[in-house]
């Protein structure tokens, strides 16, 4: 009983600092503007949209902000025209990191009990698991793209918005000519390498406690 009630623990503890990690990660790169500053020059956003180089940053920066604010916001872009079905999937993707942002408060309060108290017993064995977890959340999402990212992209809107309000129109939602698939790549990709750092950080850690615990 105590057998299965500790590794329960183990992999509890785990799971929520893995799932800290994750939704780290993709705050992170969600905040993280200067990666899509560099595409607006290196996907040449300004000669495809055919709007300027401070009016795309203008909408972009204020997108990211309603999204990353957790409190409740009209959503209206400063000078872009959009539809209802536009502002609605926003509200949509808005819902969404709210949930995350809500999963790394809970998460981060779990996982530091669980460390604490796993400290004072000298435990850290829960902290191959916690890599374990991250490496195949991290070679799951790799592989699906490597094989078809743009079928991935689409599969990943079907589960998460019960609507198709996410297939915009230029015409009636410009902003979709300046968030172009590719950048969806890179910020899927920087949130796999923060992911893939923290795996690193982990190993190294758990590497030295064991080290620690032998010449004890």
């Amino acid at each position: 009983m105590f057998f299965s009630t500790y590794r329960l623990g183990q992999f509890g503890l785990a799971v929520s600092i893995a799932v800290f990690v994750i939704c780290f990660a993709i705050l992170v790169a969600l905040g993280f503007t200067p990666l899509y500053y560099f595409d607006v020059q290196h996907l040449n956003l300004v000669g495809q949209s055919g709007f300027s180089y401070d009016r795309i940053v203008e909408n972009y920066n204020y997108t990211i902000q309603y999204l990353i604010n957790p409190l409740p916001q009209t959503f209206h872009l400063p000078s872009f025209d959009y539809s209802r079905a536009g502002s609605i999937h926003f509200q949509d993707v808005k819902r969404i990191f709210t949930d995350i942002e809500l999963l790394l408060v809970v998460s981060a309060m779990i996982s530091v009990i669980g460390i604490r108290r796993k400290s004072k017993r000298r435990d850290f064995s829960f902290l191959k698991p916690t890599a374990m977890l991250l490496v195949v959340f991290t070679l799951l999402p790799l592989t699906l793209f490597a094989i078809d990212f743009n079928g991935t992209f689409i599969l990943f809107h079907k589960l998460f918005f019960r609507n198709d309000y996410w297939v915009f129109d230029p015409e009636t939602d410009p902003i979709i000519t300046i968030l172009p698939e590719a950048f969806f790549l890179h910020a899927a990709l920087l949130i796999l390498f923060i992911i893939a750092v923290a795996i690193c950080a982990i190993v190294i850690i758990a590497k030295q406690f064991k080290k620690r615990s032998i010449s004890l």
